[in-house]
Parts: structure tokens; C-alpha cells; sequence
């Protein structure tokens, strides 16, 4: 009895076996955050995420922290933030900072501690209000950068009246 040889590029697939397609390479949504593409794959292959190291500017972290805070009912802005100075500031050289403004950030490499300036609508509780911006600025920064959330610090520096105006930058205006 004679057995034959072929070699891999001779061999043909039967006719009821399907070979799925490659996979693209794309974001894996069943890992947790910090989960890089392609770990755990088998192989002699290291997964991605020992194959180089992010950083997140504490920048972002400050940004962030202060979108989350303001997002909250309650929270007028950070302090120090939209008072008529900064917001003539904003309109006249496009400052984009007051998201931040009223937030100081320690970052590590993998954590985070935040310290928040804020000021609270007049006859809200505000225990409540702290809480809620505490949460969403933890929920905001684990879920967008990964870091862990050590602590947030909320200062609540003042307490807007109702008949006290608010002047809010407006979006992309730039005086030439």
C-alpha cells in the first residue's frame, strides 16, 4: 500500500467544510476596559497590552473630571469657572480651559485622585449634589481612561442664587 504526500498548498478543504474568513482586527467589547486587542491569543505571540505602554496626560484626566462634575443637575460650573472675567476671557481668545478650570488631578500609572471646585444651585441638598458629581466623575474616569479612582475632593467654594446670571462661553466663537 502506497500513501501519498501532499503538501499543504495541494491539499483542498472537502466541499461541506466552510473556513470562516480572518477576523479583522477591532476593539474586543466582552473585555474589561484596559483590555488590549488580541490578548488572550494563543501562541507564542505576547498579548498587546505588555507590547507598549499609554499614557494619559493629566490634561485629559482634568477635562474629564470637569465635563463629569458639570453633567450633574445642581452644578453650575466649576468654581472659578464662567464668572463674567473668564467667560469675556473665552469669547475673546478661545480659551477652551474652562472645562477644567476648578479641577486639580494627581495622575499615576494607574491611578488617579481628583480635587473639584464647585458651585451648587441655591436650595439643592448638598450632600446629594456631591455625591452624584462624585460618582459620575469616578464612573466618567474609570470607564474613559482605565485609571482607578482613589479619591475625588469637592469643594463646594459658593452657592448660585436664583437671581444671580450666569454667563456661559459660547461654543467656537473666536473674535478676529
Amino acid at each position: 500500500m502506497t500513501t501519498e504526500t501532499k503538501s499543504p498548498a495541494d491539499a483542498v478543504a472537502p466541499a461541506d467544510i466552510t473556513v470562516p474568513p480572518a477576523r479583522p482586527m477591532s476593539r474586543r467589547t466582552d473585555e474589561s476596559p484596559g483590555a488590549s486587542i488580541g490578548a488572550g491569543s494563543t501562541g507564542s505571540r505576547r498579548p498587546t497590552a505588555v507590547r507598549g505602554r499609554t499614557t494619559i496626560a493629566a490634561a485629559v484626566v482634568e477635562k474629564i473630571a470637569g465635563m463629569a462634575a458639570r453633567e450633574v443637575p445642581g452644578v453650575t460650573a466649576p468654581a472659578g469657572g464662567f464668572n463674567r472675567v473668564g467667560a469675556l476671557r473665552h469669547r475673546l481668545t478661545g480659551d477652551r480651559e474652562g472645562v477644567s478650570r476648578g479641577v486639580r488631578v494627581e495622575v499615576g500609572e494607574r491611578q488617579t485622585a481628583i480635587d473639584l471646585n464647585v458651585v451648587v444651585e441655591y436650595g439643592l441638598s448638598i450632600p446629594e449634589v456631591t455625591t452624584a458629581v462624585r460618582e459620575n466623575v469616578i464612573l466618567a474616569l474609570e470607564r474613559m481612561t482605565g485609571l482607578e479612582v482613589v479619591e475625588v475632593n469637592i469643594m463646594v467654594e459658593d452657592v448660585r442664587l436664583p437671581e444671580e446670571e450666569i454667563i456661559e462661553p459660547e461654543p467656537d466663537v473666536r473674535v478676529m
